[in-house]
């Protein structure tokens, strides 16, 4: 079975994150970067299935050159290649774009299943697997919480506001994966010191066959064109109690349309 993983490097979650003042993007480089963590459970969840059916896995991801350590980490948990799409003409690229590139070298890899993340953790959107799996021409299955295969079979059960869900699909197929799902591995020493000396393929646009106009900042469906940073929060308003600070509160409450 040929199975793809697509990962993303994102800023660290924890950081204070900020805007660009040219173009207003995220400013990725202002920040450490590591791998989208809901990815990993999609890069476990992949190989507990080739574990089980045999196969090999590829992880594929758009980024900067920085990006190539969301592909090591993958590889030392035990991913056997690694794709790393790169070059000035990715800068920017919004979900249409970058779900364009996957989907183009995802297809020529005629891979039977591709997993990702249901979400990155730097833009929340959850859109990409789906754009990903309508340009494949491939059913989807979103926020698995488990993943069954049996033969040319693929089940995911999800859970959903009003219950849980079964979905079944004929492979190919493309699966995201929600947090939970499973507890990634860590590497073993031996993989992390694999992993440092295993080949990524590199591909810029062209090799990889893609159209340059329908990528980058400038081909963006979307783009912010203004922002202000937050106004710092002003003095509090205080309450002493001398008997009717119930009654104080609740006229500052239903002055401001709270009550």
């Amino acid at each position: 079975m040929k199975v793809a993983v697509c990962v993303k490097q994102v800023p660290d979650p924890w950081m204070e994150q900020s805007l660009r003042s040219d173009d207003y993007r995220l400013d990725r480089d202002a920040v450490p970067a590591l791998m989208n963590e809901i990815d990993l459970c999609a890069v476990e969840e992949a190989l507990r299935v080739v574990e089980a059916h045999g196969g090999a896995i590829t992880v594929v991801t758009v980024g900067p050159d920085r990006a190539a350590e969301a592909l090591r980490m993958a590889l030392s948990m035990g991913a056997h290649a690694a794709l790393h799409l790169v070059g000035a003409e990715f800068v920017g690229s919004d979900a249409l774009s970058t779900s364009y590139a996957l989907a183009e070298v995802l297809r020529r890899g005629n891979f039977d299943l591709v997993f990702f993340g249901s979400r990155s953790t730097d833009a929340g959107m959850g859109a990409i697997p789906s754009m990903v799996a309508e340009r494949l021409g491939v059913a989807q299955l979103t926020l698995a919480q488990r993943v069954d295969v049996v033969g040319s079979t693929i089940t995911v059960q999800r859970e959903t506001e009003s219950g849980s869900e079964t979905l079944e699909a004929q492979i190919p197929a493309v699966v995201s994966v929600v947090e939970g799902i499973n507890e990634p591995r860590y590497p073993s020493f031996k993989g992390i010191v694999a992993a440092k000396g295993r080949h990524i393929e590199t591909m810029d646009a062209a090799s990889a066959g893609l159209d340059v106009a329908r990528l980058g900042h400038s081909a963006a469906a979307s783009k912010v064109i203004e922002f202000a940073k937050r106004p710092t929060r002003g003095v509090g308003v205080r309450v002493d109690d001398n008997g009717e600070g119930g009654i104080k509160i609740a006229d500052f409450l239903a002055h401001r349309g709270l009550i």
